[in-house]
């Protein structure tokens, strides 16, 4: 007589950081449907914001935006979901996004009001226990970092400065090094913030938060360079939205309209869809990507949380949850795997201030 055991079912768990409750909120997805049972909360401490998963898939990474600045690594249990706290790192500022490189060795960190990225080591049982190996300046408002597929390459936004900046990963030490060029510029006033890279490492696409443009480059995987293919904007014309204005744009007059503020970029697995979100008008802007090209079709937006803060794609494709800073919900949508269109699949309730959302698999 054949036995099972919970082990022979594959599990996805959904983590969203509530920065004004200080908690991260844990669901169970239901593999078929994508609906989400919540399980329990992990008190992280106040302004919990950027997560990200573990190269090892065994760990959280959370990032605390108030005083004493920390990076925590929560162990994931792979059978119920919870979090438990294994390290306690310092950090030098308040770090508005956080990534892992792709062989687990590195946190990679950047820092908006510090203006700076940094490198924190990832110790061989996963665990960050001490402060950045790395730190270098860069110019206003860093706002993302991401490493490429291969590990070989890093590049971070400079939503000030309207720039993205290209790093070389030294093998041996796991520094960044300047690349050359050192960074590529945006169009100006247009506030490059998030970035997400295609499957299969030929392009990046990078979401403007002032303009709500999705510039989509092309990543040379000899030289670690960028070359912008196209501007596809994320905000229709009829919304009604004036650009945004960065902290650093000294002289510029506020004509008093409501403001283009986009927030968050994924893409599925396959490549062939990509959503962003914009806080004003609480949407998701929906894309096709051409399979070869990789270039951007806009198709529509729809009407979604409170000032939509995070969006993610589940591992399988199927499903994207969102979460609105200003909403007591979070929003499940099924992904049509032919099309793209997404369709609700349910709300269900998240702490206050919910803002970043993290999903991992077991199988």
């Amino acid at each position: 007589m054949l036995q099972s055991s919970l082990t022979d079912f594959a599990r996805t768990f959904v983590y969203v950081s509530a920065s004004a409750a200080g908690m991260i909120d844990i669901y169970e997805m239901e593999e078929a449907t994508g609906a989400l049972t919540p399980i329990s909360s992990f008190d992280a401490g106040e302004m919990v914001m950027p997560m990200t998963i573990g190269a090892d898939g065994k760990h959280l990474y959370a990032a605390i935006r108030s005083q004493p600045y920390r990076l925590l690594t929560l162990a994931i249990d792979p059978m119920t979901g919870k979090l438990e706290q294994r390290a306690n790192a310092p950090l030098c500022d308040s770090m508005a996004y956080i990534a892992t490189e792709p062989s687990g060795g590195a946190v990679l960190a950047a820092s908006y009001g510090g203006n700076k990225v940094a490198v924190l080591p990832i110790g061989t049982d996963g665990l960050v226990a001490e402060g950045e190996r790395q730190v270098i300046l860069t110019g206003p408002n860093a706002h993302s970092i991401v490493s490429d597929r291969s590990g070989r390459y890093v590049f971070a936004t400079n939503l000030g400065s309207d720039a993205i900046l290209q790093f070389v990963v030294d093998p041996e030490s796991g520094m960044l090094e300047a690349n050359d060029p050192a960074s590529v510029t945006t169009g100006r006033g247009f506030g490059p913030r998030h970035i997400v890279l295609s499957p299969d490492n030929k392009y990046l696409y990078v979401l403007t938060e002032l303009t709500g443009h999705v510039i989509h480059c092309a990543l040379d995987a000899s030289t670690g360079t960028l070359t912008e293919v196209e501007s596809v904007a994320s905000v229709p014309g009829e919304a009604g939205l004036s650009p945004g204005i960065a902290p650093s744009a000294r002289g510029l007059v506020d004509d008093g309209k409501p403001k283009v503020w986009a927030a968050d970029i994924d893409i599925t697995p396959d490549g062939k869809f990509l959503y962003t979100t914009e806080r004003t008008t609480s949407t998701i802007a929906f894309f096709r990507a051409h399979k070869e090209s990789g270039r951007l079709t806009y198709v529509t937006s729809y009407p979604t949380e409170r000032q939509p803060r995070g969006i993610r794609i589940d591992p399988s494709g199927c499903f994207l949850v969102a979460s609105g800073e200003k909403s007591d919900r979070l929003s499940v949508y099924a992904i049509d795997k032919a099309g793209g269109e997404l369709d609700v699949v349910g709300r269900y309730p998240v702490s206050a201030g919910a803002n970043w959302v993290e999903i991992v698999r077991f199988t």
